[in-house]
């Protein structure tokens, strides 16, 4: 089977750096994404915490700052194509296309459609205020317009199967370009379960040609989602962002030890890492 491109997410954006040790300035995000290229990511997708003393759970989209962690990262590790996240709620998206053009990622995040943000606790309390991750037609357009502009390479990222569906009718409409590249989000409670059962049925929602990843969300369980899609020819991606848990139960230190296990997991099942050739070449980057 042919090598499997391996993402690293960091750092996400809902943990809080206080109770989980997620990266947050430039040294350690720089840190982090060594520890996953070291292990054989060739991608490190990217959210952007607050420098403000006790506010590393909040995000932050002042260019500077985020300019000043990708510097850091490509120091860090020449060559490793960056992935940037774009999620914001509501119309205004200065903020993220002030980082696009900024820093100039590789890629980028596209959230290809709305979902409702839920999660219920057991005692049948919300556990946050429900949120609407609002990705209308307008809004997907705005961020293409950007990416297309900049040369950025747009990820859509689905989080329910409409969403995925949609992917087609995006293509249509002129809106997405071959190659195009699907994230599976799976494990969020009110979206796609990360049940790897699932995954066949998906896969033939999508475009012939697509290029496709998981992203688990998720404990141990996730561990079992990558290994099909590994199984069915996908990319993969782990990080602190998606899980905090490698397959054996424990929890991570750091990334580095999460891309390791995604690295086994490949080779258990007859693939190998891409290359950073072989990444930009699935991405139809220049060499």
């Amino acid at each position: 089977m042919e090598a499997a491109v391996v993402t690293c997410a960091l750092t996400g954006v809902l943990t809080d750096p206080m109770r989980v040790p997620v990266p947050v300035t430039p040294q350690q995000m720089a840190a982090e994404a060594r520890s996953a290229w070291d292990a054989g990511a060739t991608v490190v997708h990217l959210h952007y915490r607050s420098q403000e003393p006790q506010r590393g759970r909040f995000p932050t989209w002042d260019p500077a700052v985020c300019a000043e962690i990708v510097d850091a990262i490509r120091d860090a590790c020449p060559g490793i194509l960056v992935n940037s996240s774009t999620g914001v709620i509501g119309d205004d998206i200065f903020g993220p296309v002030s980082v696009l053009e900024r820093t100039q990622p590789e890629i980028a995040a596209l959230n290809a459609g709305s979902l409702n943000y839920l999660r219920v606790r057991k005692d049948g309390t919300w556990a946050w205020p429900p949120i609407l991750f609002d990705n209308p037609v307008a809004k997907i357009n705005g961020f293409l317009e950007v990416m297309n502009d900049n040369g950025i390479v747009p990820e859509a990222e689905c989080f329910d199967t409409g969403i995925v569906r949609s992917i087609r009718m995006f293509i249509a409409a002129g809106m997405l370009r071959d190659p195009v590249h699907v994230s599976l989000v799976m494990g969020v409670h009110s979206g796609m379960p990360a049940d790897p059962r699932w995954l066949p049925l998906l896969v033939e929602e999508l475009p012939a040609g697509t290029h496709w990843q998981t992203i688990g969300i998720g404990r141990t369980e996730v561990w079992d989602l990558h290994r099909r899609a590994a199984e069915l020819g996908g990319q993969v991606r782990t990080g602190l962002e998606d899980t905090l848990y490698l397959p054996d139960g424990t929890r991570a230190q750091g990334n580095g030890a999460l891309v390791d296990a995604m690295v086994a997991l490949l080779r258990d099942v007859g693939r190998e890492p891409a290359s950073i050739e072989q990444t930009r070449a699935l991405y139809g980057l220049a060499q």
